[in-house]
This record gives structure tokens, C-alpha cells and sequence, in this order.
């Protein structure tokens, strides 16, 4: 008699799931990835059908069998069925006994989930590989684009536009710099020869006659001609020229004149006349008179003038030498907007690159969809084989085929012998009554 067999039913299901997933980057581009439903397509197959194949291949059902400790030849195959018009499908494993059922069914559903899982691991390496590639071959572009522009930047000065126009802007301000100091000299050069004229000096001899005063050597000779150019006076006036006090205060006076003249040309670089000396010679008695006033001011802004002038020579020269380095700088621009831009495209690239790598190790289930078990593995109260009243059936209905078998045999032999006489009685009767083959006529023939 055959044994009993039990059945354990688990019922799992493929979700009908869908999700996207928009990354952007910042100045540089965006990833975007969607993972649709298995079910979206109608000329696709169902991804069920293709489980049902996974989960009846050798390699899962033997991982489950070595679970249980059991031969292949002895565990089985899982009864899988597709439930039509929805996402289910039923598993059932039959066993000796209602655990051994169940337990075979738990160690399919765990050898299956693995066998899903190497299948998406080996996915992930497969697709890993190709976008591996692209990823290498996108930094290394990026890399010597980075190179280039580095390169360029050293040589040529030109770090970034801003820089162009930073020195154009200093050179614009060098330029109103340049106005404004042109317009001080101006004012400048006009004070000065207002000056001039109303000493109805030069700035020059004003800047002699300050030189002078400063001198000590030359204040003493000058204030000792003076003194005996004075005391020659007084004697002129009580004596005769060729009394011996004139004679010797009028050679005091010479001395002195020769000695302050001397210190003149010593200090000015150049001979000048005692005309001149006293007319660059500035009132003793009161150094802070109108006239000394007005050789000071008249110095200071000739000094100033000058000052103005250099300054505006330098603003000049550093005015061409920036504008020179702007013409230089401005050839290179399109070349730096050139080498930047395949910066950022590679910059591109290779970022988008990378993010898809990372999104599709994040979907791991674009191929094998994420299967969910509804119902865990049943633990049957009754055999499901074999069944009693379906033999007791099968037994009555095989029974009654073999009563109406006989039955239908027994009627027919008699009858078969009446007609075999009755063709023998024809035929002995055919010469006689003139007929053919062709008109006789049998209904068992």
C-alpha cells in the first residue's frame, strides 16, 4: 500500500512596484533613473515565468536539499503554479509527514531568496564592469583636461576672466588718477608763475636763495660783508679813502665779499654775481616777513609741481604696462574659456558616470524583482495522497467498464451464429433463383 503524502503551501508574490530617482548636480548636469514595474510591458514576458524556471533549476533545489540533509533524488520538485490576473504564486512541496513538508519548503524558499540574490549580485558585477570602464576612461579625460588647463594657466598668467577684467578696471582707475593729478599740476604750474612774477623771480632762484639762507658759513660771510661793508661807510665819512682804517676795513669787506661769494658758487654749483646773492638774500631781521613768505610758498609748490609731474610720468608708465599685459591676457581668453569648458564637460561626464554607478548598485532589483512571501510554508492536519474515496471511485467505475464488456459480448455471440446459417441457406439457394454476388447483400459483411 502507498504511503501518505503531505503538502506544505507557501503563496509569495511579486509586488507591482515602480520608482525614480533625479539627482542633480550643481553646475555640472543630473542622473536620472526609473525603475518600473515588471508588469509594464505586455510584450515583456511575466517575470513569474522566469522564477518558476529559477526556482525548478537544479542549483536551487539542491542547496535545499542540502538544508535538509536529503539526496535531490529524494527532495523534489516544488508544484509551482502562476495565479493568473494577479502577482501570486503558490508553492507546494509534498513530504512523508507534515513537518518534512514544511521543512523542505523552508529550505526551498531560503535556497531560492539566495539564488535570487547571487543572481543580483552577478548583475551588479556585470554592470559594474561596463560602467567601470567608462568611469576610468572618464576620469582619466578629466584628468588631463585638468593638466591642460593647469598648464596653460602657469605659462601663459591667465588664472580666470575676473583677472581680465580686475586690470581693466585698474587700469581705468589709473586713468582718472592720471586726470586728476594732471589737473593739480596744472593748478600747480599756474600758483607757481603767479609766484615768479610777483617776486619777478624764478622758483629756481627762490630755491637758490632758501639753499643760501640755510647755509651758516654763507650767513656769516654774508653778515660779515655786511658789518664792513657798514663800517666802511661810517669811516668814508670821517676819513679819507687813504687813511689806514679805510684801507683795512675796505680789504675786510673784500675778504668778506670773496668768502660769501665762494660759499655761493659752492653751494648753487654754478658763479653768481654779489647782484644776484643780494637779491636772493632774505631780510635777517625778520624771517617770517611777506617776502619770505612768498619764497617758501613759491618753493613748495614748485617742489610740489615737480612731485606732480613725476607722478604723473609713473601713472603713465604703469598705465602701458598694464595695458600691454591686458593685450597679452585677452589673446589667451578664448583659449582659457576654451580649456575650461572641456574641463566642465569631463568634469560633466565623469560625475554623471559616477552617480549612475551608484544608483545602479542601489537598484538591485531592476532584473529580479523583490519577491515577498504572503503566506509562510502550511503545516498539513491531513495526507493529501493517497485518497480513499477517489480509489473506492475508481475501483467502482473500473468494475462497471468490466460488466458491460462482458455484457456486450455475451449478446452479441448468438446472434453472429443465426447470421452465418442464414448465409449458408443463401447461398445454397442462389443457382436457383438466378442471382448474383453483386445482388446479395449482408449486414454483417
Amino acid at each position: 500500500m502507498k504511503k501518505p503524502a503531505y503538502t506544505s503551501t507557501s503563496i509569495a508574490t511579486l509586488p507591482e512596484t515602480k520608482s525614480a530617482a533625479n539627482v542633480n548636480l550643481p553646475n555640472i548636469g543630473q542622473a536620472y533613473y526609473e525603475n518600473s514595474s515588471p508588469y509594464a510591458n505586455s510584450s515583456i514576458q511575466d517575470p513569474r515565468e522566469t522564477y518558476k524556471i529559477i526556482a525548478e533549476s537544479e542549483p536551487v533545489l539542491r542547496a535545499a536539499a542540502s538544508q535538509v540533509n536529503m539526496p535531490l533524488e529524494d527532495f523534489g520538485k516544488p508544484r509551482v503554479k502562476i495565479v493568473l490576473n494577479t502577482t501570486l504564486m503558490t508553492f507546494d512541496f509534498k513530504g512523508n509527514t507534515p513537518e518534512e513538508a514544511r521543512n523542505k519548503s523552508l529550505a526551498f524558499h531560503q535556497a531560492f531568496q539566495n539564488r535570487l540574490n547571487q543572481l543580483r549580485a552577478k548583475e551588479i558585477a556585470q554592470q559594474e564592469i561596463g560602467f567601470q570602464s567608462t568611469l576610468d576612461s572618464a576620469k582619466q579625460k578629466l584628468q588631463e583636461a585638468q593638466q591642460k588647463l593647469s598648464a596653460f594657466k602657469a605659462n601663459s598668467g591667465l588664472v580666470s576672466n575676473e583677472q581680465l577684467r580686475d586690470l581693466s578696471a585698474n587700469i581705468e582707475q589709473l586713468r582718472r588718477q592720471k586726470a586728476e593729478v594732471s589737473a593739480q599740476q596744472q593748478q600747480m604750474s599756474s600758483r607757481v608763475g603767479q609766484l615768479s612774477a610777483n617776486l619777478n623771480i624764478s622758483s629756481q632762484q627762490a630755491a637758490d636763495a632758501f639753499a643760501l639762507q640755510s647755509d651758516q658759513i654763507f650767513q656769516q660771510n654774508l653778515k660779515d660783508y655786511s658789518d664792513a661793508s657798514a663800517s666802511l661807510t661810517l669811516l668814508n665819512a670821517r676819513f679819507l679813502p687813504d687813511h689806514p682804517s679805510v684801507i683795512e676795513q675796505q680789504a675786510k669787506r673784500d675778504a668778506a665779499r670773496e668768502a660769501f661769494l665762494s660759499r655761493s658758487q659752492e653751494l648753487l654749483g654754478r658763479s653768481v654775481d654779489e647782484r644776484a646773492v643780494r637779491q636772493y638774500a632774505l631780510n635777517q631781521a625778520n624771517s617770517q616777513s611777506a617776502r619770505e613768505a612768498l619764497f617758501q610758498g613759491l618753493v613748495a609748490s614748485q617742489a610740489e609741481q615737480r612731485g606732480l609731474q613725476a607722478q604723473a610720468q609713473e601713472i603713465d608708465r604703469q598705465i602701458a604696462i598694464l595695458e600691454n599685459r591686458l593685450k597679452n591676457l585677452a589673446q589667451n581668453e578664448s583659449i582659457l574659456d576654451a580649456l575650461k569648458r572641456d574641463v566642465q564637460i569631463a568634469e560633466a561626464v565623469f560625475s554623471s558616470t559616477l552617480t549612475k554607478l551608484d544608483i545602479s548598485r542601489a537598484n538591485a532589483f531592476g532584473s529580479y524583482p523583490l519577491i515577498q512571501i504572503l503566506s509562510e510554508p502550511t503545516l498539513a492536519e491531513s495526507p493529501s495522497g493517497p485518497r480513499p474515496e477517489l480509489i473506492l471511485l475508481g475501483a467502482a467505475l473500473c468494475s462497471l467498464f468490466v460488466n458491460t464488456g462482458i455484457t456486450l459480448l455475451y449478446l452479441r455471440k448468438p446472434k453472429s451464429k443465426a447470421s452465418r446459417k442464414e448465409l449458408e441457406t443463401l447461398e445454397l439457394q442462389q443457382p436457383a433463383l438466378g442471382f448474383n454476388e453483386s445482388n446479395i447483400s449482408s449486414p454483417f459483411l
